[in-house]
């Protein structure tokens, strides 16, 4: 059974008040990143199209995010809300994904800078918009892990720099316009490098 809208806006909520019963200081932030996505493909969709590089469609592709939470010296809980979109060879996917996390904090050096380390929880949107092909689009979960430094630049502002990996069961169906279903496409993994700010309050 598939995640539904109101499934994803509590998953929201619960972080959210999960880390307000835990943290000092609200944050909120921005992030910019690098997505590259691991995609399975059916047999039936490779001998159909010819064995089409979908694996190439979001690949280095730029995703922006925005998240908000709470965090206190020993660490961060946030909820973040990331969107890519990109086409190669005539197909074109988006990814959006609405994450859960959880980030410890370990100081690192003599100038405030802090590396973080942590879990993620989640659901994806994997939608296949091709020209030519009916759109399709499938909710899947996801759970990773993410690593990074951290630099305050005021009290208020830090930037950081982290890694993330995700896997994730979200699929897609190929169908041409008038015609039946030629295959699917499995989304296996996400990596993305990003930088961010954020903003304490």
């Amino acid at each position: 059974m598939r995640p539904t809208i109101t499934q994803i806006a509590l998953l929201g909520a619960l972080s959210l008040g999960v880390a307000s019963a835990h943290a000092a200081d609200n944050f909120v932030g921005l992030t910019w990143g690098q997505t590259n996505n691991n995609i399975q493909k059916s047999s039936a969709l490779n001998a159909n199209l010819g064995n089409p590089k979908l694996d190439k469609v979001i690949d280095n592709s730029g995703t922006w995010g925005v998240r908000v939470g709470q965090q206190h010296e020993q660490g961060r809980y946030y909820v973040t809300y990331e969107n890519v979109s990109d086409s190669h060879t005539g197909y074109k996917l988006r990814q959006q994904n609405l994450l859960g996390s959880y980030d410890m904090f370990v100081p690192f050096g003599d100038f405030g800078t802090r590396a973080f380390a942590g879990a993620t929880l989640g659901l994806v949107k994997l939608e296949q918009e091709s020209r030519g092909f009916k759109r399709d689009s499938d909710i899947g979960y996801a759970a990773g892990i993410q690593v990074g430094l951290q630099q305050p630049l005021t009290k208020a502002l830090t930037v950081e720099t982290g890694y993330r990996y995700l896997q994730t069961n979200a699929s897609t169906e190929m169908a041409p316009h008038g015609g039946a279903k030629v295959g699917s496409l499995d989304l296996h993994s996400s990596r993305l490098p990003y930088l961010g700010v954020n903003y304490a309050f």
